[in-house]
C-alpha cells in the first residue's frame, strides 16, 4: 500500500505531524474546554492512526480515499467521546472505533442483499452496543442489547451475523512503531463469559506502579501460578518476607483500583 505515504483526500501522508505524549495530554484538555484549534490539530495528529487501520481493508473493492474519509468520521468519533480519566490510551480507544465506522461503511455497500428489517436490527444493536458502552465502561451482553432495543437476543445475533464480513483474527489494524495490535486483541474472551478489558487495562497499571520486587512477587504468584514457598525459593528470600510484600502490594493495588 505505498500510495498511501503519498496523498489521500488531498492530505500528504508524508508530512503528517506525530504528537507527543505530552502534547497530546495538553491538547485534550484544551479540547474539553472548547478550543477548535485543538481538536484539529489532535484529529491532525493521529490521521496516520486512520492510515495504519484501514490498511486491513485493502482487499475491499473500495477506493482508499472513500476508506480514509469514512476511517477519519471514526477517528473524530473517538475524539469526541474519549476519557483520559479512563487510564487508556486513546490509540486503543480509537482503533476498535474507526473499525467499526469502516465495516458499517462496507456493509451498507456490500453486494451482497441482506434484508432490510435485519439490517435495521443489526445496526440498532450495534448503536445500543456504541452507547452502554460508554455508560458501563465495559462490553455488553447480547441480553442487555437485547433489552436495550427491545428485540430478542436470537434475532440480534442472526441479524449481526447477517451482515458480518468474514476477517481474521491475525489482520493487522495499527501499528505504532512497536508491538502490532491485532483484531484478536480486540475480541473478547468468552471463557471469562464477559469482557472486561477497562478492568484489564487498569489492573496492569496499578501493576505498573509496584515497585519491581513486589510487581514480580504478583505475577509469579496469580499469573504463573507460583506457591509462596516457590517464589521465595526462587527470589532467595523467606516464605513470610513473600507473604508481607504479598499483602502490602495488594493493598496498594485495592487502593489505586478503588
Amino acid at each position: 500500500m505505498a500510495g498511501y505515504k503519498v496523498e489521500i483526500c488531498g492530505v500528504n501522508t508524508s508530512q503528517l505531524p506525530l504528537l507527543k505524549e505530552e502534547e497530546k495530554a495538553e491538547l485534550f484538555k484544551r479540547i474539553k474546554a472548547g478550543d477548535e484549534e485543538a481538536r484539529k490539530r489532535y484529529i491532525e495528529g493521529n490521521l496516520r492512526l486512520v492510515l495504519s487501520v484501514i490498511q486491513r481493508f485493502s482487499n475491499a473493492n473500495e477506493h482508499i480515499d472513500d476508506l480514509f474519509q469514512i476511517g477519519c468520521v471514526g477517528l473524530i468519533k473517538a475524539i469526541d467521546n474519549f476519557n483520559p480519566d479512563m487510564m487508556v490510551k486513546f490509540s486503543t480507544y480509537a482503533v476498535p472505533m474507526i473499525v467499526g465506522e469502516v465495516r458499517r461503511f462496507l456493509r451498507d455497500n456490500n453486494t451482497i442483499r441482506v434484508s432490510r428489517s435485519l439490517r435495521d436490527i443489526a445496526y440498532k444493536a450495534i448503536y445500543a452496543k456504541e452507547e452502554l458502552m460508554k455508560r458501563s465502561l465495559k462490553e455488553p451482553t447480547i441480553c442487555e442489547i437485547a433489552n436495550e432495543i427491545g428485540v430478542s437476543k436470537e434475532e440480534i445475533v442472526y441479524a449481526l451475523d447477517a451482515i458480518q464480513s468474514p476477517v481474521s483474527l491475525y489482520d493487522p489494524v495499527y501499528t505504532d512503531g512497536g508491538d502490532t495490535l491485532y483484531m484478536m486483541d480486540q475480541i473478547s474472551d468468552k471463557t471469562q463469559k464477559e469482557d472486561k478489558w477497562v478492568e484489564d487495562l487498569a489492573l496492569e497499571e496499578a501493576m505498573r506502579r509496584l515497585p519491581d520486587r513486589e510487581r514480580s512477587i504478583i505475577k509469579k504468584r496469580f499469573f504463573d501460578g507460583k506457591t509462596q514457598m516457590e517464589v521465595a525459593e526462587e527470589i532467595h528470600i523467606s516464605q513470610a518476607q513473600v507473604s508481607r510484600l504479598e499483602k502490602n502490594a495488594l493493598k496498594s493495588m485495592r487502593k489505586y483500583l478503588s
